[in-house]
């Protein structure tokens, strides 16, 4: 498995695990040449959840997706809330 994918899948466990509606949570991965872009899409009533107060939770989401690309060879991560 692909560094990129097991970002990937860790971004996915931690959201399902934020979210009432699990089944509607879905991550997908975009290369953008130096970076890549992970899209969350989830139910638009767990939107609140996954963002949380302030945008804290989005905001710790992207630091721990950040932090995780240091084993992708330092390309730069983006994590975006897709309703």
């Amino acid at each position: 498995m692909s560094d990129e994918k097991k970002i990937e899948e860790m971004m996915r466990q931690i959201v399902t695990a934020l979210v009432n509606q699990t089944d509607s949570v879905t991550v997908e991965s975009v290369d953008q040449g130096g970076s890549f872009v992970i899209n969350v899409h989830v139910a638009p009533d767990d939107i609140g959840k996954v963002i949380g107060r302030q945008g804290r939770v989005v905001k710790s989401l992207r630091t721990l997706a950040r932090a995780a690309s240091t084993y992708t060879g330092g390309r730069h991560v983006e994590v975006e809330i897709i309703e």
